[in-house]
């Protein structure tokens, strides 16, 4: 579930401090910090308390400052986590991005750095960004991602629509990876005490007969982990990639309207 969505302050004052970052204005004493080092303290605290402990009295107390400092450099929350979404993009470890014949390894590749990135920042995963706030490290990312499909015959909208399928995959399966490795900690149960409460009726259950699949599963059959079947499900939606790209390659036509806007949006 989200809980902050992006572009929930003055969006025109996040665009100036994400591309401009405008030291602050006024008299007196300039304040010792920069903006960079607030949206690095506001991540730190998010990457270790969680979304609910964003505040911009909190982000002070861990630079040391008082809160009204902080609103000479950032007019409030919601420009801050403007800030915080795009200043996290570019802490990834992106390389160069392949293109051509190794767009596969290039958006595996992409895929591996983007669930280490949700697992590093879980909050991300509360976030809604549909409507992105375009910074800089933003810009960057897509543009290197759009490279990877590049000359293999796709239309542009196709190639967003690919990466847009891509994203949603790993950030479904980050986020019940991430829910899971939280439910002991938040609950204070244990995986094991968890199951083993419902294990007496549901072996009773299986073994009647009414569940013939579940009855024959191998013992370990649900013991597969959050990056085993994230790896699995991006080699089966890589596949349908692949036969989708190959059927342009063989000068299969796009559909009727395919990178235009339909009539009407």
């Amino acid at each position: 579930m989200t809980t902050e969505h992006s572009g929930s302050g003055n969006i025109s004052r996040s665009m100036e401090l994400l591309w401009h970052g405008k030291e602050p204005a006024g008299r007196g004493p300039r304040p010792g910090m920069t903006l960079r080092e607030i949206v690095r303290a506001a991540v730190e605290l998010t990457d270790r308390e969680g979304l609910a402990a964003l505040s911009m009295r909190r982000v002070a107390a861990e630079l040391g400052v008082g809160t009204m400092s902080l609103y000479r450099y950032v007019p409030g929350k919601g420009e801050l986590l403007d800030l915080m979404l795009d200043h996290v993009l570019g802490t990834r470890e992106d390389e160069d991005p392949p293109s051509g014949d190794r767009w596969r390894e290039g958006l595996e590749r992409a895929a591996h750095h983007s669930w280490d990135h949700y697992l590093a920042h879980p909050w991300l995963l509360q976030v809604n960004q549909s409507r992105p706030v375009l910074g800089p490290n933003a810009l960057a990312s897509t543009d290197r991602l759009l490279a990877m499909l590049d000359g293999l015959g796709l239309t542009d909208r196709e190639r967003v629509a690919l990466l847009i399928n891509l994203d949603a995959f790993v950030a479904g399966s980050a986020r019940t990876h991430v829910l899971q490795l939280q439910a002991a900690t938040e609950s204070g149960v244990t995986d094991e005490e968890f199951w083993a409460a419902q294990l007496p009726v549901v072996r009773e259950a299986v073994t009647s007969g009414a569940y013939p699949q579940l009855a024959v599963l191998d013992e370990h059959g649900f013991a597969v982990g959050g990056r085993e079947a994230m790896e699995l499900g991006l080699r089966a939606l890589l596949d349908g990639f692949a036969l989708f790209i190959d059927a342009r390659r063989d000068g299969d036509a796009p559909p009727r309207g395919a990178g235009r806007e339909p009539t009407g949006a």
